[in-house]
Order: structure tokens, then sequence, then C-alpha cells
């Protein structure tokens, strides 16, 4: 559930986080902040404890007046010529909206890209890191295999 008004910049594998891939965008991520009229750049702290993971009513940039505190994203049907995100939009811990966002694997480009730029851009890097991890995930196995039949 990562904060809407988080700019993710770059993922972050620096061992910061126990379980980076438990984090609501998959990883760690770097960025900068835009709840105000100008993008501010987070404190480490900041960014550890509430930028990546959203519903931060104690942070300090947050807007009074907002449409959500948080933005979950998960996978809803993956195939090689396509993947689909399940994504919600949550204000004071509670959905105020849902939908689905698709990504078309052999164009390289969201079919029915989300409205709010905030929402898309977490939405992409989510699914970069999803990628990320699948691809590990198929190295490994392709070791594995290896390994056995030299056995």
């Amino acid at each position: 559930m990562a904060c809407p008004y988080f700019v993710p910049r770059e993922i972050v594998n620096d061992g910061s986080w126990l379980h980076p891939s438990r984090l609501p965008l998959g990883a760690g991520w770097s960025g900068r902040c835009c709840a105000s009229e100008q993008e501010t750049t987070p404190s480490e702290s900041i960014l550890h404890e509430l930028c990546n993971l959203g519903n931060a009513t104690t942070c300090p940039h947050l807007p009074r007046e907002r449409a959500w505190d948080a933005v979950r994203f998960s996978v809803a049907h993956t195939s090689s010529l396509q993947i689909t995100l399940w994504y919600v939009c949550e204000l004071a811990h509670a959905p105020v909206e849902n939908g689905k966002l698709s990504f078309d694997c052999v164009e390289g480009r969201w079919l029915n890209p989300h409205a709010d730029a905030r929402v898309q851009r977490l939405a992409a890097c989510y699914l970069e890191t999803y990628r990320l991890r699948q691809n590990v995930s198929r190295v490994v196995d392709q070791g594995l295999e290896a390994d056995e039949k030299t056995a």
C-alpha cells in the first residue's frame, strides 16, 4: 500500500528492508514526494517508514484533504502476452476505488492505464519488480535444472 504521493525513482537493494518482496511495490524504492506543489526529497526514515508503506497519516507532507492514503496492487492474471494487475485505492484503511490495469507484454504498453498518473506510476513500479522477480526465478530454475542434468 504505497503512498499515492510517492514518486518512486529506483529500486533499493541495500539490505535495509528485512523482506523487500513483501513491500507494497514488491521492493523498496528511493524517490520523491509530490504531496505539495513542488516535489521534495523525503528523509531516509520517511522513505522507509511512510512513502514505501502508505497509510502515512503521520507524514508531514500528506495533504489534509485527499482521495487516498494508500494504493495496493496484486497480480490478477499473467501470461506471456499480458499481465493484469488488481489495484485498490484506500482512504482510512478502507477501499474507495478498485479495478484492473492490463499490460501488453508484446507491445510493452499499458492497455488501460489509470486516469490518475500517480496510481499509474505506482502500478508501473509494481509491475517492474514483479517482472524482475519472475526473470530471477526463471534463471534460478534453469540453473537447478542444469545442475540436475549434470549430477
